[in-house]
């Protein structure tokens, strides 16, 4: 079986407060945020706590995602990365490495393949991601509660476990 998920980040003003979001169906989704991150943070943090919600479960994962940024540093440029101890060819660190390294770690041995979607033109799964991340960096910018969602049937609280994004990483744009 596969399952399919939507995950999208926003940040507002990026840098700003930031949320990230997951989403299967109206059941099954999960959500979060921090006061000061990055849309590109965002981004890397739905896609972890995606695989991290659905470690204890043998499906395969379609991952719909809008940003050619996390589809490519996933599938085409982490493998060099990691060769050249997370930095890229100019020889400079890798940005959100953090977050990277522990996608990297999530994926070992995962069945996966991400399919990008245009963002902003009414994909039902990509925008109701959209959604709940931007619900969520609302919530932080007005220092509300954040709406984190029902999650992944099953999954314990370890297999999501929420980590922040370093304060020392500069935003991509």
């Amino acid at each position: 079986m596969t399952i399919t998920a939507a995950a999208d980040g926003s940040a507002l003003g990026n840098p700003g407060p930031a949320g990230w979001a997951w989403y299967v169906d109206d059941n099954t989704w999960a959500a979060g945020g921090w006061k000061h991150a990055t849309n590109n943070q965002g981004e890397l943090m739905a896609v972890l706590q995606l695989f991290r919600s659905t470690a204890h479960v043998d499906d395969d994962l379609l991952i719909l995602c809008d940003s050619q940024y996390v589809i490519n540093s996933v599938t085409k440029w982490m493998p060099g990365w990691k060769k050249k101890g997370w930095r890229k060819s100019d020889g400079k660190p890798v940005m959100n490495v953090d977050l990277l390294k522990q996608i990297d770690e999530a994926i070992t041995g995962r069945l996966y393949r991400f399919e990008w979607v245009r963002g902003h033109v009414g994909h039902p799964l990509n925008e109701a991601a959209d959604v709940r991340a931007r619900g969520a960096a609302e919530a932080f910018q007005r220092g509300g509660v954040c709406p984190v969602g029902p999650g992944y049937p099953g999954a314990t609280a370890s297999d999501a476990s929420l980590t922040e994004p370093a304060n020392d990483i500069a935003p991509l744009f």
